[in-house]
Order: C-alpha cells, then sequence, then structure tokens
C-alpha cells in the first residue's frame, strides 16, 4: 500500500498493483515513472496523478470519448516496451487541455495516446503515426462551445443599477 498526499485529491491510499509504471516516463515529465489513475468511473475526466509529485496531475479520458472513431497507428517500437499482451490488455488514453475558466475551449491530443499494458500496468505515451490526428484537438463542437460562451458570460455580467 503506498499514501501519497496530492494537492488536488488530498491523502490517496493506492495499492501497489494500481501503480501505472512508465519505463522512459511521460514526453516533459522523463523523471516521473509511476503514475496512479484517480477519478469516478462515471465521469468522462480521470487524472493520472504522479506518485512521486503530488502536485502533478493530467487530465485524460478514452480516445472514444472524444472521437468516437479513434484507431491510432502505434509504433511496433513502443509496443514492445509494454511486454507480451494479450488480447485485451491494452487500454489507451488522451491527455485533455481544459483551459482555466474557459471549459468550452477543451482540446484532446489525439496525436500523443498513452497507451497501457493492463495486466504488467507498463505504459508508455508515443506519437501515433496517423497523419490526420491532431495535438490540440477541438473536443467541443463550435455551436456547443458557442453556446457555452454565451452563458458563462451571462452568468458573469453585473446587474445594471436598474435591476438591483
Amino acid at each position: 500500500m503506498i499514501s501519497l498526499t496530492s494537492t488536488r485529491f488530498g491523502v490517496l491510499e493506492v495499492d501497489d498493483g494500481d501503480v501505472i509504471r512508465f519505463p522512459v516516463g511521460i514526453p516533459g515529465f522523463e523523471n516521473k515513472h509511476e503514475w496512479i489513475l484517480v477519478g469516478d468511473d462515471e465521469n468522462a475526466i480521470m487524472w493520472m496523478q504522479s506518485t512521486d509529485d503530488g502536485g502533478l496531475a493530467l487530465p485524460v479520458t478514452t480516445p472514444e470519448a472524444v472521437k468516437a472513431d479513434y484507431n491510432a497507428k502505434i509504433p511496433k517500437e513502443f509496443l514492445e516496451l509494454l511486454g507480451e499482451l494479450a488480447e485485451g490488455d491494452v487500454a489507451m488514453l488522451i491527455v485533455v487541455t481544459i483551459p482555466p475558466g474557459r471549459p468550452w475551449d477543451m482540446t484532446a491530443n489525439l496525436k500523443s495516446p498513452i497507451v497501457i499494458n493492463r495486466s504488467s500496468r507498463v505504459g508508455v505515451q508515443t506519437i501515433a503515426l496517423n497523419e490526420d490526428y491532431e495535438f490540440r484537438y477541438k473536443v467541443l463542437e463550435d455551436d456547443i462551445r458557442e453556446k457555452m460562451r454565451e452563458q458563462s458570460a451571462l452568468s458573469t455580467e453585473v446587474p445594471s443599477e436598474e435591476a438591483r
């Protein structure tokens, strides 16, 4: 059992078997090799929390939550880092970026999926070979983004003197 204190989630008690090990780290966090998934299964967004740094957590989701027909082609050398794979062993996540105060501008990194061997709990982040996937794919349709933006503007407007 591992106990860690996260700035986002407080104290977490984690079974050693729930730790995902990244032998080469994650781009930008190459020296962070152990992570756990935190969140509610009913929520589309989960968090990959570093076990080494309580202040480091990445929002992630499944690719299908963003793009139903997602089918990343993973370079063979990265799949080999995962070890022996049986059918159903591969899980894939993508990192999402949610700008503070502007959730309608959320993007997903479809170009760099995180691939995890569920059995061995080994993971890698790689660059998909697909040319058509973007690093900053807009998660929400333009009309939904505009409605959210308008609703936010309405809720933050200061009432006029007459309305008070």
